[in-house]
């Protein structure tokens, strides 16, 4: 059964272009396909999702592409057997999705300064004021689990990519063991974040289980409600 999304204020993300990077683990991947699969929901514009994740060869957006076709999303994956491949593929129709606007890009970035290198090869083709790159904070993750990791490590990404950071996602997670005390924690991180670079926080991401436990409007910004789309192998029906 499908998962209503529901949030309590509109996701703001004026710009086409919308870059998804965080740290390894950040959750990055399956916060991609459940905002593509909103703003598809939700907007008028055809919404496109570009897997450039080359470091990780479970948690892709690639392994949604099922539910994103259903919903007319327009996945840029590699075909065949690429499709599973752990290689840096990169695929030629990713770049003129950059330059031909059409609609809303979502480009799914693998973690660390090492997944968004990919990034650079890429950077001729964004407009300077055309693109949001976001910044994926879970403060469960070693790397980001303090303003200074996190904005070491935003440093490093922006230096990979040669990208601007332009906003700021709190996902602090601990999968099935998540509460509202750990989207709490990740609110507190990512505002301390946000005080210190200037960057807005343009929404919050969390599983519907726990967010209906929480006062939303008190949470002061946008919510995605997630829906677990990405699994491992062995997650998956039938699988064992």
């Amino acid at each position: 059964m499908e998962v209503e999304l529901k949030i309590s204020a509109p996701i703001l993300l004026p710009r086409d272009i919308i870059v998804i990077v965080g740290s390894y683990g950040s959750g990055k991947s399956e916060v991609a396909v459940n905002l593509a699969r909103h703003l598809q929901l939700s907007q008028t514009e055809p919404v496109s999702i570009a897997d450039l994740d080359i470091v990780n060869p479970y948690f892709r957006s690639r392994e949604a592409i099922k539910v994103l076709n259903k919903l007319k999303v327009r996945s840029i994956v590699p075909e065949g057997g690429q499709f599973y491949a752990d290689l840096p593929i990169i695929l030629p129709s990713i770049k003129g999705a950059i330059e031909n606007k059409q609609g809303k890009l979502i480009l799914d970035v693998g973690g660390d300064d090492a997944g968004a290198k990919v990034l650079s090869s890429l950077t001729d083709a964004f407009r300077p004021d055309g693109y949001d790159m976001l910044m994926v904070i879970n403060a469960n993750r070693p790397f980001t689990s303090n303003m200074a990791g996190c904005i070491k490590m935003m440093n490093q990404i922006e230096a990979a990519s040669r990208l601007k950071f332009t906003g700021l996602i709190s996902n602090t997670h601990l999968m099935e063991h998540t509460t509202s005390e750990t989207i709490e924690l990740g609110l507190k991180l990512c505002g301390e974040v946000s005080g210190e670079t200037s960057l807005p926080v343009r929404f919050v991401s969390a599983e519907q289980r726990v967010i209906s436990t929480m006062n939303i409007e008190q949470i002061g910004h946008p919510v995605l409600v997630l829906d677990r789309l990405l699994l491992k192998p062995w997650e998956k029906p039938g699988q064992t």
